[in-house]
């Protein structure tokens, strides 16, 4: 990622062991990345880790909860005793409820504010230091097409969401000139065994793979991404 050294590029990806952060890991394995890979649930990392190749340069970082900002400090840090740089990070933490606006939905706002939108402002002031001083970087968040524009039943969700796609445009226009650029991807309905489990009876045929949202995420975060800074990219399935 680096034109300078021509060595692989060091990427962060946050919620590593889940059905997306899996499928990013392994997309950017398989091309020789060194992997930072982050995530709450220990155990689940350590067999993501286990069924990679054993070629893979990996640094694991478990039971991390993204929303404390010195936590997010301390896992730069580890990337950066580990590899000595941060090229890129692809956020893939996130949570879903939905809820009408009402007096029991006060909870419901602030967790998913916590979930959503805290989570990707820590882990994106934290990697963005090290970043800023390199003068490169990419960062990728993982938004929602509700954050443009909300349903019934989806105040807290779309509003955390829309949060995540403002610091994404605040972030792009902050470091255009230091070559860092900031983008987020809005999917559909993405295809996973929870998602199957929950809409049994619903249509899959357009549903998007979580190896090709890791395709897109590759290309944002490789240097040819350079041209694309401050988006909100809808990948809603294959048409």
């Amino acid at each position: 990622m680096s034109e300078a050294t021509g060595t692989s590029p060091v990427v962060m990806v946050t919620g590593a062991a889940g059905n997306l952060g899996s499928a990013v890991v392994r997309e950017l394995a398989a091309n020789g990345t060194r992997l930072v890979c982050v995530e709450h649930n220990s155990e689940a990392l350590e067999k993501l880790a286990d069924s990679l190749p054993e070629s893979s340069e990996i640094l694991l970082i478990g039971g991390m909860d993204l929303a404390d900002l010195t936590s997010c400090q301390e896992a730069v840090e580890k990337t950066l005793a580990r590899f000595g740089r941060l090229d890129a990070l692809a956020n893939t933490v996130g949570g879903f409820q939905t809820g009408p606006v009402d007096e029991t939905g006060v909870h419901q706002w602030d967790q998913l504010f916590h979930m959503n939108a805290r989570t990707a402002y820590a882990i994106s002031a934290a990697v963005l230091k090290p970043m800023q001083q390199a003068g490169y970087g990419r960062i990728v968040h993982v938004a929602a097409a509700p954050g443009l524009k909300a349903g019934a039943n989806q105040a807290a969700y779309a509003a955390s969401k829309g949060a995540v796609i403002r610091l994404t445009e605040a972030i792009a226009a902050e470091n255009r000139d230091k070559r860092i650029t900031a983008n987020c991807i809005l999917p559909g309905t993405i295809d996973t065994p929870q998602n199957r489990s929950a809409m049994p009876n619903a249509k899959t045929n357009s549903w998007v793979q979580p190896t090709d949202i890791a395709k897109l995420i590759g290309f944002l975060i490789s240097p040819a991404g350079g041209i694309v800074t401050g988006a909100a990219i809808p990948a809603t399935g294959r048409i």
